[in-house]
């Protein structure tokens, strides 16, 4: 199926800001903005809702302190117990204190590691994955906002260029 949309190119990031604050004023729904550089607070422009990236992170360094404990304890107190320092080798909780290192460490080992899993495969970023970008000045120097059309390409077109677009089109999208 597929979609018609305006991309409206902007060449300067406040004047972009204020043309997504109008658009979405207008009620009219914006599909994506492709920008050279991270534009603070464009995601609260677009109501976008708040990231869950950092409850995942939690719960990832939570399963690396889990794995952290269980690796510890069978393979230094239940299958390998050592006599390492003077130190007693039946409990677990009497050698914790060494293994904090180890689980600082797995914690954060986990919770990197899969939350940059987690990224890849929430954004759909693939190994050989063609790029999406669909103006290669959005690079370098401009701003591209797309809006959905329904049957008022004239109107939306004008007031787009209203809101300062330095360039208009409309493409059918896939």
């Amino acid at each position: 199926m597929s979609t018609k949309v305006i991309q409206a190119l902007y060449n300067d990031d406040d004047i972009l800001m204020d043309a997504v604050k109008e658009t979405r004023k207008a009620h009219h729904h914006i599909e994506e903005i492709y920008t050279p550089f991270p534009v603070h607070g464009l995601d609260k422009a677009m109501g976008l809702a708040p990231t869950r990236i950092a409850i995942a992170s939690f719960l990832y360094g939570l399963v690396g302190l889990s794995f952290a404990t269980w690796m510890m304890n069978y393979i230094m107190i239940q299958d390998w117990p050592q006599d390492i320092g003077g130190k007693p080798s039946f409990s677990y909780l009497e050698n914790m204190p060494a293994f904090v290192p180890i689980m600082f460490e797995l914690t954060v080992f986990f919770a990197a590691h899969l939350m940059v899993i987690t990224f890849y495969m929430r954004s759909k970023l693939w190994p050989f994955k063609q790029a999406e970008n669909p103006d290669v000045r959005t690079t370098d120097d401009h701003f591209l906002m797309e809006v959905s059309v329904h049957d008022n390409e004239e109107e939306l077109a004008s007031f787009l260029k209203n809101t300062g677009a330095v360039e208009i089109k409309v493409v059918e999208k896939h």
